[in-house]
């Protein structure tokens, strides 16, 4: 069993029993030899009540007559107790951890919020947690309480929003150094989530959303001007270099053919168009005989839109463009 001896400042501030001390009183040597002979006169039954298992992760503070034994805090392992004049009170060391209630805590900019926090905590001076305080975690939790409301009630909403850690730590920093003289050691502290009155939370939503379509708006504004600057660029070397409009053309075609589509619209040059058609009604008036030696040859048809020349497949089988399409 491990004992854990008080030091010298303890046995100053605490009644403590010591042996061959002057502390003791008649009475309660008397009271201590009474108990003794209880306990070798019941034995072995006895052994049974005052023998106390004390596991890793505890300790136990005995007291002897309402004063603190020289063993000071004991465990883990067996603890003797004394029948009748022993008491102890049992300590968990673990981490353990509370909700802080939500409560309306009104910031520096004067808007209502509740706060939802966790603590978390460990005993580390078991002595003092049992000796300085009636009920230290009932104790712990209100002091977190009062610590939140007065921490959140020094800043604004946005920065409370934006900074729950820094908040966390604030918290957390103002409550270990003062629940230290009860031996206890606030290990963490956790905001869960602010809540908003909602008239407040749609006001923010429209508010975002308002954002949202402003950088929406704004992207597609200096996309536009992106694509006119390429535009202009490219209409640019276009116009420089006729033969880069022929490759766009061949460019048009591929894209297209390489979908499912039953029309296919062929861009030719109009100069080129002109001559055929050219040839083409020439042709025409001399097998119908209407053609005349000494007429002038025709060198333009564009003056008659109307006019669509009949496709003959015996003067030229090698064409086969439909001139209406």
């Amino acid at each position: 069993m491990e004992r854990t001896i008080l030091p010298n400042q303890l046995k100053t501030q605490y009644p403590i029993i010591t042996a061959g001390g002057t502390t003791y009183e008649i009475a309660e040597y008397f009271i201590i030899i009474l108990s003794y002979l209880l306990f070798f006169l019941t034995f072995p039954i006895a052994i049974i009540f005052c023998l106390k298992t004390v596991t890793v992760f505890e300790r136990l503070i005995v007291f002897r007559l309402g004063k603190i034994r020289k063993d000071g805090v004991m465990g883990p392992g067996l603890v003797f107790l004394l029948p009748c004049v022993d008491e102890y009170v049992k300590v968990d060391l673990r981490t353990r951890s509370f909700d802080v209630n939500p409560q309306e805590i009104i910031t520096k900019d004067s808007v209502s919020i509740q706060v939802d926090a966790v603590v978390y905590y460990s005993i580390r001076n078991p002595l003092d947690s049992v000796v300085k305080i009636s009920n230290v975690r009932v104790s712990t939790k209100l002091l977190a309480q009062a610590t939140l409301r007065t921490v959140v009630g020094t800043k604004d909403l946005m920065e409370l929003l934006t900074s729950k850690e820094a908040l966390s730590k604030t918290v957390e920093q103002i409550l270990d150094e003062a629940t230290e003289k009860w031996g206890v050691k606030v290990e963490r502290v956790e905001i869960k989530q602010i809540h908003l009155p909602r008239n407040m939370q749609r006001a923010m939503a429209a508010e975002q959303e308002a954002d949202r379509e402003a950088q929406a708006k704004l992207a597609a504004a200096h996309g536009e001007l992106d694509a006119s600057i390429n535009l202009k660029a490219a209409s640019d070397i276009m116009q420089s270099n006729p033969m880069t409009l022929q490759l766009r053309y061949l460019q048009t075609l591929n894209s297209i053919s390489a979908e499912n589509n039953h029309t296919i619209i062929f861009p030719f040059p109009m100069g080129v168009i002109r001559k055929m058609m050219t040839n083409f009604s020439g042709n025409i008036m001399k097998e119908s005989g209407t053609s005349d030696k000494n007429a002038a040859p025709i060198t333009d048809i564009s003056y008659n839109p109307d006019y669509i020349p009949q496709y003959n497949p015996d003067f030229n089988p090698g064409y086969s463009q439909n001139l209406r399409q």
